[in-house]
């Protein structure tokens, strides 16, 4: 629902911070992770995961962009809630979960609180494949700038199009082109010919 909030960082705990955005004031969850990333700063912006359940509406916020990836890909696996999600962050830093996990380092992640061997297995098992097609430190280091046919692809992908079709159809308009195409006419002549 929230991509992100910026704002100014109000107050500051290592579990959470509280952003004015707009006149109003988000209680956000954060990992130690995030938290040693905010320094000292007084105007920041925290990508963010919103929680729903019958009870509560609750917000997680990532310093990075990549750090929410990894997050959410923890979550997807069974016996792991956002909870403690945060708290593997908060344990080890995200590019060391990430090797952990695409190495098989089972007694590392072991070491996290509330992280046993059948949850570590679990994880090693679900999410291993994922994180190695991703590349190394992919999660982590999120490319700066993305060419107009990498948006175009990540739109048609998103609309529910297989990823090497939709990849196919863009580099024949971009070819068969003579000028710079914007991603909306990338996406419309590629939707044509799918």
């Amino acid at each position: 629902m929230y991509a992100y909030i910026n704002g100014k960082l109000v107050f500051k705990c290592p579990t959470y911070v509280v952003i004015d955005a707009g006149g109003i004031g988000y209680h956000i969850n954060i990992s130690l992770n995030t938290y040693a990333a905010l320094d000292e700063k007084e105007h920041c912006k925290l990508y963010t995961w919103l929680h729903v359940k019958e009870d509560a509406h609750t917000l997680y916020g990532f310093y990075e962009e990549g750090e929410r990836r990894l997050f959410l890909h923890l979550i997807s696996v069974s016996g792991i809630g956002p909870n403690t999600g945060r708290m593997i962050l908060s344990s080890i830093t995200p590019s060391e979960i990430q090797t952990a996990i695409v190495k098989g380092d089972v007694p590392l992640i072991q070491r996290i609180k509330g992280i046993g061997p059948k949850s570590a297995q679990r994880m090693i098992l679900e999410l291993q494949d994922k994180l190695k097609k991703e590349g190394p430190d992919s999660l982590i280091s999120m490319p700066v700038h993305n060419t107009a046919k990498d948006e175009a692809l990540s739109a048609l992908v998103m609309l529910g199009f297989n990823k090497n079709i939709a990849e196919k159809s863009l580099e024949s308009a971009i070819k068969t082109s003579t000028e710079n195409l914007s991603i909306e006419a990338l996406i419309k002549i590629a939707l044509k010919s799918l």
